[in-house]
């Protein structure tokens, strides 16, 4: 699968004018001024970048960028791809995000969409709106971050939005930002750590085409894209210890597929019951009114 044209962030960037265009809307002020900051600290910390694919982000138009989930920072990692093309990305996110009192004010300001699992349809449509209006919007359609690092089960929700909007998915793959922090591992804040994020050629919709077949073109796209990202990738593991970030059919010591589906579901068990089971306020305040 052809990826095309290279891109790394450079300290030049931060202060280059035309990052984003000759004419870029006002109202994204904010979201400028958080890339550029991100931008010092990604070369702080000296990351490694190399992006590929970034003219497959349509220049103007709706689309959206459907791309695996390996680490809590792959989103702004994601970002950098659309970059080039001057496209700002909406990225679908929890509603925690935006309740908390400090990532919630940036997260309303960069205008991106929050996602309250027990009202889905709220963010589907503000998803579709952004779309018809023109937006990037950013999905990680596996819905939580893969601890196999490879590509879970795709929600179907991205599919259906490209059929409803009428634009086309841009396939994607991020890999590296996992050394630095991914769930069920202490944060590694190391330096020099390679990142990959790969794009590959847009998918459309074809007429009538069923949202099951649209999706598995999409995975199919995404497993290519970070089978590639992960066989490219410049570092090896220092030892037998590090090769936990690697996937097990590569060699690491990640659990396989499967093994990583059933901790899940274990894990999902779990918060279910302690959502179901009534807080100690409420019963104590039970005991109170029985006695």
């Amino acid at each position: 699968m052809s990826t095309g044209s290279r891109y790394t962030a450079s300290w030049r960037d931060v202060i280059r004018p035309e990052l984003f265009g000759a004419a870029p809307d006002p109202r994204d002020r904010p979201y400028r001024l958080i890339i550029r900051l991100a931008l010092v600290v990604f070369r702080l910390f000296r990351f490694r970048f190399e992006v590929r694919g970034s003219e497959h982000v349509p220049a103007t138009g709706g689309a959206i960028i459907c791309s695996n989930h390996v680490s809590f920072f792959d989103f702004t990692f994601l970002g950098l791809g659309a970059l080039p093309q001057h496209r700002l990305v909406r990225f679908m996110a929890k509603s925690a995000v935006f309740d908390h009192r400090l990532s919630g004010p940036f997260m309303r300001a960069m205008r991106h969409i929050p996602v309250d699992r027990k009202a889905g349809s709220a963010a589907f449509e503000a998803a579709v709106r952004a779309l018809k209006d023109g937006q990037v919007v950013g999905i990680f359609p596996e819905a939580t971050i893969s601890t196999s690092f490879t590509v879970k089960e795709l929600k179907a929700g991205a599919a259906r939005m490209a059929i409803d909007a009428g634009v086309p998915l841009v396939p994607a793959a991020v890999w590296g930002g996992h050394r630095v922090a991914t769930k069920g591992h202490k944060v590694q804040l190391r330096r020099s750590v390679p990142v990959t994020v790969l794009l590959g050629e847009p998918i459309t919709a074809q007429p009538g085409e069923r949202i099951p077949a649209l999706l598995d073109r999409i995975r199919v796209a995404m497993e290519a894209l970070l089978d590639e990202a992960q066989r490219s990738y410049p570092d090896q593991p220092a030892g037998d210890a590090d090769r936990w970030w690697l996937p097990a059919h590569l060699g690491g010591t990640a659990p396989t597929p499967g093994d990583a589906a059933a901790a899940d579901k274990v894990r999902a068990a779990g918060l279910a019951t302690r959502r179901r089971r009534p807080s100690l306020r409420r019963r104590m305040t039970g005991l109170l009114r029985r006695h």
